[in-house]
């Protein structure tokens, strides 16, 4: 081959490696500005069972005031990602935030700023635990330690026994939240029709305080909008009291996807997950839209 031909042929090659290059950035570029909110690495079901995500947390202690009984903000401590959505946490009747606390971190390092709270009295009734719910998602975008890390358009409640019927109220009150997740929710109001807010319901199959046929099922039933109902097997009211593999996939999943609109998400929730040693029911109104 002549002199001439090799050097034609490597600028050919040259020129198709710049392109291909240029391309690949392209791709990946237009995929980040279809989802500006996609955070973290390529989700794995291994990676949600863990006790924590890929982002390492700060903490920052909330006094008592501003609406609600203090608490405590776990916040990404990566600056370099723009904002995260914000969650809102309440506990149960006579609970503290102990009763939830798992879920702050847990949550924070998959790329979130979580706030869990205390409630002003520990015998609060559901519309009251969502009001305080709704007053800690204002301090948490407007005067917490990580108001600046927080997108005030990406919002979510989540809340235990009353504190999932406190969600529910929250909900209901605030249609601009992106989720809600009540865990063995109790509330003596059945009809959540009102609700059009993306709403993971988790119950307990051997709950004797808030039983799922009249407290989780009814909710999840009265529900409008996407929505889901994950029954934990053999399980009581407490079972999401501490870090289960199950609840903390489906939670962050269900997050992930509606209010980061992550679809990278979506194969966790759907298909169905079939009943397990783990799961004894799943609902849901797959495929999301």
């Amino acid at each position: 081959m002549s002199l001439s031909a090799q050097l034609g042929k490597r600028a050919l090659g040259v020129a198709t490696a710049v392109l291909l290059t240029a391309g690949t950035l392209v791709g990946t570029e237009a995929f980040a500005d279809e989802n500006p909110y996609q955070r973290g690495p390529e989700p794995t079901a291994d990676a949600l069972a863990a006790d924590a995500g890929p982002f390492a947390v700060t903490r920052a202690a909330v006094p008592a005031g501003h609406g609600f009984g203090g608490g405590t903000v776990y916040y990404p401590s990566d600056d370099s990602q723009g904002t995260f959505a914000g969650i809102a946490v309440a506990p149960g009747y006579v609970e503290s935030q102990s009763a939830v606390a798992w879920l702050g971190p847990r949550l924070a390092s998959h790329g979130f700023v979580v706030i869990t709270i205390d409630t002003n009295t520990r015998f609060d009734q559901p519309e009251s635990r969502g009001t305080q719910l709704l007053a800690a998602l204002d301090y948490l975008t407007g005067s917490s330690a990580a108001k600046a890390r927080v997108d005030p358009a990406r919002l979510a409640v989540m809340g235990h026994s009353m504190g999932g019927g406190g969600a529910l109220s929250a909900a209901a009150k605030r249609p601009g939240l992106r989720a809600a997740v009540p865990l063995a929710p109790w509330s003596t109001s059945k009809d959540w029709s009102r609700v059009r807010v993306p709403t993971l319901v988790v119950g307990a199959e051997r709950d004797a305080i808030a039983s799922v046929g009249a407290h989780a099922e009814p909710f999840y039933q009265s529900l409008g909008g996407e929505k889901a109902y994950l029954e934990m097997n053999e399980a009581d009211h407490f079972v999401v009291n501490s870090a289960t593999p199950t609840v903390g996939t489906f939670t962050v999943s269900w997050l992930k996807r509606f209010v980061d609109d992550d679809t990278r998400y979506e194969k966790f929730l759907c298909p169905a997950p079939s009943p397990s040693q783990l799961i004894s029911e799943y609902r849901d109104t797959c495929p999301h839209s």
